[in-house]
């Protein structure tokens, strides 16, 4: 098993910035790639970036691309979302998760941290 907690979500002007942080235990060795996923009211949850643990390959949604850094550390068995130039639309409960294989998907998920930007 992996536990996942992710923290950093608050309320922030559009423009800002924040940085959101998940912290895994447990089974630690076991992880792939770890991921985030956003969830907006009334919307379904969308895939916003993740990173290959070995070798920290990225991927990004086009929406984020440009303004959000996924990055880990691995000695802190801790990933991290750098999200700059935030807009209303960004407004979501933000999930980090995190896979077990390549390709398997996700098989844990964080309890999600909640960003709103909003003036």
């Amino acid at each position: 098993q992996v536990q996942l907690v992710e923290s950093g979500g608050e309320l922030v002007q559009p423009g800002g910035s924040l940085r959101l942080e998940c912290a895994a235990s447990g089974r630690t060795f076991s992880t792939a790639i770890m991921g985030w996923f956003r969830h907006a009211p009334g919307k379904e949850r969308k895939f916003v970036a993740n990173i290959i643990w070995s070798g920290g390959r990225t991927l990004y949604a086009d929406s984020v691309k440009g303004r959000f850094t996924i990055s880990r550390d691995s000695a802190k068995n801790t990933v991290y979302l750098q999200m700059n130039s935030l807009k209303p639309e960004d407004t979501a409960v933000y999930y980090c998760a995190a896979g077990a294989s390549l390709g398997g998907g996700y098989n844990y998920w964080g309890q999600g941290t909640q960003v709103t930007v909003s003036s």
